[in-house]
């Protein structure tokens, strides 16, 4: 068997159809393209989305999304207090939920009012809700909120 005597299956391949080869051979003339106009010059590209000069359905359907959203990992105040608790911890801040696997790396830590705070510590985070700020200075504990711009 040698590369030089392989031949396709016959009716595997058909020839391509010569555009603008005379009358005959059935695409001539015009060549398929139909009389005038500016479809049937050459260089002619259709531009994407293009309605004929009407506004494009893209520019009249209103725009939304794209906005990028700050996501929080929640922690509640029984939540803070239980490790306080078990763990004999008078700071709390994002590394040591970190370490615990209380809350994930990448996002911001929010602290929600759910439960309540026995024990003085010191609590840093992102954001606090506005009955979880007002449960945490009651309790004697103190605030710090992390500003990063």
């Amino acid at each position: 068997m040698a590369l030089y005597k392989l031949i396709p299956n016959k009716g595997s391949v058909k020839k391509k159809k010569r555009i603008g080869r005379g009358i005959g051979s059935g695409k001539g003339r015009t060549s398929g393209r139909g009389h005038k106009g500016q479809k049937s010059r050459s260089g002619y590209s259709k531009k994407i989305g293009f309605e004929g000069g009407q506004t494009p359905l893209y520019k009249r359907i209103p725009k939304f999304g794209l906005k990028k959203k700050v996501k929080y990992e929640i922690i509640n105040l029984n939540d803070i207090q239980n490790i306080v608790t078990k763990k004999k911890i008078k700071i709390i801040n994002k590394k040591i939920l970190i370490s615990l696997k209380k809350i994930k790396k990448k996002r911001k830590l929010k602290i929600l009012s759910n439960g309540n705070l026995i024990n003085n510590i010191t609590i840093y985070a992102d954001k606090f809700s506005k009955k979880a700020y007002k449960k945490i200075l009651s309790s004697g504990s103190k605030i710090n909120k992390i500003i990063k711009d």
